[in-house]
């Protein structure tokens, strides 16, 4: 006899935290929500300011899943700043200007000559780590660049990632849970949404798995434990009669440190991924804890 949510059961949830590196306070937050919560991957950026904390990190809790964070704005890069003198701005870092810098990406071939070699250079420090290479994203999601993404699933394929992540978030749901910030979300529904149909094309090309939706944009900095509950329930509902092959991501900026920046990260995320209802609801509802690669990930 098939149980209430058997069905539901077949909901696959890949919890991760990106920014792994970034900072010793975010490294602890990952460890802590990996150990003690609900989180199964990270994404670490390479070039961050503690990314050899965060390796020895990963090695030493092999069942945490890591995959590259892949930085094309706001960050520290891999290679000198002076063969990078089209995209880094003049403290030799990328500028948190998403817009301006997707912008130069579309109209500048110099300027997609030096990402490109960039993003080479963090799959290559990435290897290095001796890491399996579990996933890859990108930090703001500049990695879904028109002009970026097909580099990108190049090198994921070459380097043995087991997918990508595409951000399918849910506008409607996101205004009806919270009327704030109406208007970013709307701009971000606009941009993301035929930048992820395109990407989903291509990663299906390229033979990379990615998930049915992925949620962490609309809510980005304020993935709060009320609003994963309400997720969670949307995606009951939203898949209750789903097959064998769903699944879904959701991603967070947790840290021990103070909250430093509007969009994360935020220590009330990491709060989230430790809640007890939140646990209890994912058992309730049979949902299954997974990562990139596990048998059910959609490709």
């Amino acid at each position: 006899m098939r149980r209430k949510n058997d069905r539901v059961g077949r909901l696959k949830l890949i919890i991760t935290a990106d920014d792994f590196g970034r900072s010793r306070e975010i490294n602890a937050a990952v460890l802590e929500a990996h150990r003690r919560g609900i989180l199964t991957s990270a994404s670490l950026m390479v070039a961050g300011a503690a990314a050899s904390e965060a390796v020895e990190i990963a090695r030493a809790n092999p069942s945490l899943a890591v995959g590259l964070h892949v930085v094309l704005v706001d960050g520290a890069t891999v290679l000198p700043a002076d063969q990078l003198d089209r995209i880094v701005d003049h403290t030799g870092r990328l500028p948190n200007s998403p817009a301006s810098l997707g912008l130069r990406y579309a109209m500048s071939s110099a300027a997609r000559a030096q990402a490109r070699a960039e993003m080479k250079a963090q799959f290559d420090r990435f290897a290095q780590t001796g890491l399996p290479l579990s996933h890859v994203d990108g930090h703001q999601h500049l990695h879904l660049h028109p002009a970026i993404f097909p580099s990108l699933c190049a090198l994921a394929k070459q380097r043995g990632a087991k997918g990508v992540r595409i951000v399918r978030d849910d506008w409607r749901f996101a205004l009806r849970y919270e009327k704030k910030y109406a208007i970013l979300k709307t701009a971000w529904a606009t941009a993301f949404t035929p930048l992820a149909r395109v990407a989903r094309k291509r990663a299906t090309t390229c033979g990379l798995s990615f998930n049915n939706c992925a949620y962490g944009l609309m809510q980005s900095g304020r993935m709060t434990e009320d609003y994963v509950l309400a997720l969670l329930e949307h995606l009951h509902r939203k898949f209750t009669c789903a097959g064998d092959d769903v699944s879904a991501e959701i991603y967070f900026h947790p840290t021990t440190g103070p909250r430093t920046d509007a969009l994360g990260p935020n220590p009330a995320e990491l709060q989230t991924l430790l809640s007890p209802k939140v646990r209890a609801l994912i058992e309730q509802y049979g949902m299954r804890l997974a990562r990139y690669g596990d048998e059910g990930i959609k490709s």
